[in-house]
């Protein structure tokens, strides 16, 4: 059991670092320096998720910090750390590297678009090859995770399928203030994928500022990340 719950944990992460086809629509967030979301397990916050924005020429940058400990009777279950770097440049996500620390095994992606064939190359550590440029890399910063078909995981470099379906319109209360939002599922569509590594998360989006304000699944548990602030 506790290898299937380190398992998901581990799917969550990847797409926590999460989305979009490769091209991020990155002008909505010219003016964003910060978005913060805090993770929580049970009700209970455990950990952050932190994304940085930077803008210079025509590069623009996203950096993230996840940092989380599940403690099960004070007692240290499970623990990630993780730092990540997207450059984008003209909307065009050109480089992506990421470390991983999952208890004491090291998880990481070294990605370049390479302009010549039109596709990623990925130095991941459970996959190395190509990856067409429609694809994405899972982060919950990018809204459109809700518009792509595939992701790329931001911990290992594997490629997933996935299919998004609008649910409903919905009223959160998000830091004391109600907004309005549009309430999506997405699941992965290979049925071949053993059931604690499929992708599962219900998320909402607020349309009005293009941001994801919440994300939530159950597995041994109910995990949430909700938005904290945004600068």
């Amino acid at each position: 059991m506790k290898i299937k719950f380190y398992s998901f944990v581990l799917i969550f992460i990847i797409s926590i670092f999460t989305f979009s086809n490769l091209y991020s629509h990155t002008g909505h967030y010219k003016n964003i320096a910060l978005i913060e979301m805090d993770i929580y397990r049970n009700g209970e916050i455990i950990g952050y998720s932190n994304y940085f924005f930077n803008s210079y020429g025509d590069i623009f940058e996203v950096s993230n910090e996840t940092q989380f400990e599940v403690k099960i009777a004070g007692i240290k279950l499970f623990s990630v750390k993780s730092i990540s770097k997207e450059k984008y440049k003209n909307d065009q996500l050109i480089e992506f590297n990421s470390e991983t620390m999952q208890n004491d095994k090291r998880k990481f992606v070294n990605l370049v678009y390479d302009k010549s064939s039109g596709f990623f190359i990925i130095d991941g550590s459970s996959y190395k090859g190509n990856a067409n440029k429609e694809n994405i890399v899972g982060n919950w910063w990018n809204h459109k995770i809700l518009t792509s078909n595939s992701q790329i995981s931001p911990l290992s470099g594997s490629v997933k399928k996935q299919e998004v379906n609008f649910i409903s319109k919905e009223t959160l209360t998000i830091n004391g203030n109600e907004i309005l939002v549009d309430h999506f599922k997405l699941k992965s569509t290979d049925d071949n994928l053993e059931a604690d590594k499929r992708l599962d998360f219900d998320i909402w989006y607020d349309s009005k500022n293009n941001i994801i304000v919440k994300v939530e699944y159950k597995r041994l548990g109910k995990w949430q990340y909700i938005l904290k602030k945004i600068e």
